[in-house]
């Protein structure tokens, strides 16, 4: 096959890259490497790497027409600041609608496409989250413009999925709780854990799902979830664990924030029902690889979604 990645050089588009790529597949990568790094991905005969935006049409269309992809896995995503409206619209909205526009022109036959569970909004009204539940993203810059091109996506008549996702950890994770707790204990400072739960599945887990929608399973909307949550404090203590540090140090717990939910969880039924059982990496695990992945090669980000979250992890 021949596959396009956005955003190829971050968490999720790198390990997709290096799985088709290891089963011989072309893979052409565009990143403007605002999050993701170069060094994600080595050399390889069958991989090319293009540094710059997918908001510029004129250059998405040039490389689609000339590439002609089977397969698009637009992971590409602005969301390293919540105060920041125009970048998120400029590369989530205009770069995600150019993607879209130029696999429509081109006749790419697959498109994958990655969804914040915040377009459900910060109270979802059901636990689990079915598929059904309305959209709700304004709650975020980063929710209302991913769900906006979701939009675009639904209506282009192609055939794609959407993997609306729980919070994907592991090496090379660069926003959410994971990589803020690494790098405040490795600098010894206080960390604290609100009383929320969470679905922490790991980044090698989705790829292998990813790779399995470039080949034709599914059509349309799917949770990707392992279906339970855990407690924001057991991940803080399996971070702990890993780094092996000589004394436990005591985090603060602090209440929820009115705006912040106890639980996103997402009903992944339909999910097990079109790509079968899927074998989750316990918590333990996912946390070891990224903490062995911190120690090589240094923590960068911490970002949030959230501008609440923002003010907290100060």
């Amino acid at each position: 096959m021949k596959v396009l990645i956005t955003g190829g050089c971050g968490q999720i588009g790198s390990h997709v890259a290096e799985m088709l790529l290891a089963r011989g597949d072309e893979v052409l990568v565009i990143d403007n490497l605002a999050t993701g790094r170069r060094e994600h991905l080595v050399e390889h005969k069958n991989l090319k790497v293009v540094i710059d935006t997918i908001s510029d049409k004129e250059l998405v269309d040039s490389l689609i027409s000339e590439f002609r992809p089977d397969a698009i896995v637009h992971t590409a995503a602005s969301y390293k600041d919540p105060d920041d409206w125009y970048n998120d619209t400029l590369t989530n909205c205009v770069g995600g609608s150019n993607m879209i526009h130029a696999a429509k022109e081109f006749g790419v036959k697959k498109f994958i496409y990655f969804q914040t569970a915040l377009c459900y909004g910060v109270k979802p009204l059901e636990q689990p989250i079915t598929l059904s539940h309305p959209k709700f993203p304004a709650n975020s810059s980063y929710a209302i413009t991913k769900t906006a091109n979701e939009d675009f996506l639904e209506i282009s008549g192609l055939d794609f999925v959407t993997f609306r996702l729980a919070n994907v950890v592991g090496p090379r994770n660069v926003s959410g709780p994971l990589p803020i707790f690494y790098q405040r204990l490795s600098e010894g400072k206080k960390c604290f854990v609100t009383k929320a739960r969470r679905d922490f599945v790991f980044v090698e887990d989705l790829a292998k799902a990813v790779v399995r929608a470039c080949d034709g399973t599914g059509s349309g909307a799917y949770h990707f979830s392992s279906g339970s949550d855990v407690a924001i404090k057991e991940l803080y203590d399996a971070v702990v664990e890993a780094m092996g540090l000589e004394e436990y140090p005591e985090p603060e717990i602090k209440d929820l924030h009115p705006d912040d939910a106890p639980s996103i969880l997402l009903d992944p039924s339909r999910t097990f029902e079109d790509f079968g059982k899927i074998e989750f990496t316990p918590i333990k695990k996912t946390v070891e690889a990224a903490v062995k992945y911190f120690n090589e090669h240094g923590v960068y980000g911490g970002f949030t979604h959230l501008k609440m979250n923002k003010e907290n992890k100060k």
